[in-house]
């Protein structure tokens, strides 16, 4: 069950002008359940994408990166569940392609105009066919015009082992202009984004210079997606893409330095953190959420490198799934984060409340139900301080659990 993660409601959801989007059951791997969405967007729309860097990147991957390099404007994204066409060498870049060229046919514009999207499971060929059917009525659901019920609906059609639908949403001044974001992704395993998300989409109606997409989608996955783990696997498919229909009406933000650029940062920010943390409450059998947060770091990339060793450990994640306070699991995934110079006497080391070590020793007053009783809680946050100067950074993770190995087991039965 999901880490106080609840099904998105439409009321809270807002349309982005610009942004239609169809959901439809085509029968990819299962029968019955909602898997091919579809995302027209009306001309002149911004889009840039971020990808995996896993080297065995999926066929939709490397269709996207191409379609993306060609200069032609984004008009439409195909999204499909079930099966992820990874690891399908030049079959699947073919199938990809197919699919791209049908959704194209119907819409009346270029292949290279379309973005498609895989997820399931990996070197299984991708029943193409069955997407191409199912377009028609996806495109028929996305009608005349976008609405929050369209998103909720998407949140939906894109998941795979998740139990909830994730999105959200949060409005912004931009001038006097009132600016929308709203997002969507999936992701419960194969959790280590190392740009992105397993897949995760952000749209806004806010004019933003095309110059400027590729920073802004750099920034938020920086922010957001590349500071969450769940099992420490990078997938193949990993895929973050970044909308403005410039559709607001205000004046085209041609800095994310200037003061309506940080404030729409902010807000997408907001969004796409949103999304990121919801994949980990939504962590294949999690059942807590955990903040490992590292200060007084030389950097901020050393301080992600203590903070990943820590949310990587099985030792330290299955501690926190018993509420077994063995908190020297915690130090000793600090000692091999691969800090060479590190001096362990000036680490501390905080359970939430509870200073649990001091200068790299057990502290005097620390007392184990102290620790066992912030271990009980779904919610923990871990707090260490290196010692070695003023930076810091978090990631965010949840325990590992018996039902994670079984869900894994059984992901294909």
């Amino acid at each position: 069950m999901a880490v106080h993660l609840n099904p998105p409601n439409p009321a809270d959801l807002h349309a982005i002008a610009g942004v239609r989007i169809g959901v439809t059951q085509a029968g990819i791997r299962k029968a019955g359940r909602k898997d091919l969405t579809v995302v027209l967007i009306d001309e002149g729309a911004s889009v840039s994408g971020v990808f995996t860097q896993n080297r065995f990147c999926a066929a939709p991957v490397q269709v996207c990166r191409e379609h993306l390099d060609s200069g032609q404007s984004i008009r439409a994204m195909v999204v499909n569940t079930g099966n992820a066409n990874a690891g399908t060498g030049e079959d699947g870049l073919k199938r990809a392609r197919e699919t791209c060229v049908a959704l194209a046919e119907a819409l009346n514009i270029s292949p290279n105009q379309v973005l498609p999207f895989s997820t399931g499971v990996i070197m299984e060929p991708l029943p193409h066919d069955r997407i191409i059917a199912g377009m028609p009525a996806a495109i028929a659901a996305a009608g005349k015009a976008g609405s929050a019920q369209q998103w909720a609906d998407a949140a939906e059609g894109i998941m795979t082992t998740d139990t909830v639908p994730k999105a959200a949403s949060v409005q912004v001044k931009l001038g006097e202009a009132t600016v929308s974001v709203t997002g969507i992704s999936k992701g419960a395993g194969m959790i280590r984004p190392n740009m992105a998300t397993m897949l995760g989409y952000v749209a806004t109606d806010a004019c933003v210079a095309p110059v400027l997409m590729k920073e802004l989608s750099l920034a938020l996955a920086e922010g957001s997606f590349n500071r969450i783990t769940v099992d420490g696997d990078t997938s193949t498919n990993d895929s973050f893409v970044v909308i403005a229909t410039n559709k607001a009406n205000h004046a085209p933000i041609t800095s994310l330095q200037s003061a309506e650029g940080q404030a729409l940062l902010q807000a997408m920010l907001q969004v796409a953190r949103q999304l990121a943390q919801a994949i980990v409450r939504d962590g294949e059998g999690a059942t807590k959420f955990i903040t490992v947060r590292v200060e007084g770091g030389k950097t901020s990339a050393e301080c992600r490198q203590v903070a990943y060793a820590i949310a990587h450990s099985p030792l330290v994640k299955t501690a926190f799934f018993a509420s077994d306070p063995n908190l020297g699991r915690i130090l000793a995934a600090v000692g091999y984060a691969g800090i060479t110079d590190l001096d362990q006497t000036g680490i501390d080391l905080y359970l939430d409340d509870v200073h649990v070590a001091v200068q790299g020793g057990r502290h005097p007053e620390y007392r184990e139900e102290d620790g066992q009783r912030v271990m009980k809680q779904s919610e923990i946050t871990v707090r260490v301080v290196l010692g070695r100067g003023t930076a810091s950074d978090t990631v965010w993770t949840c325990d590992l659990s018996h039902d994670y190995v079984s869900i894994n087991a059984d992901y294909r039965s």
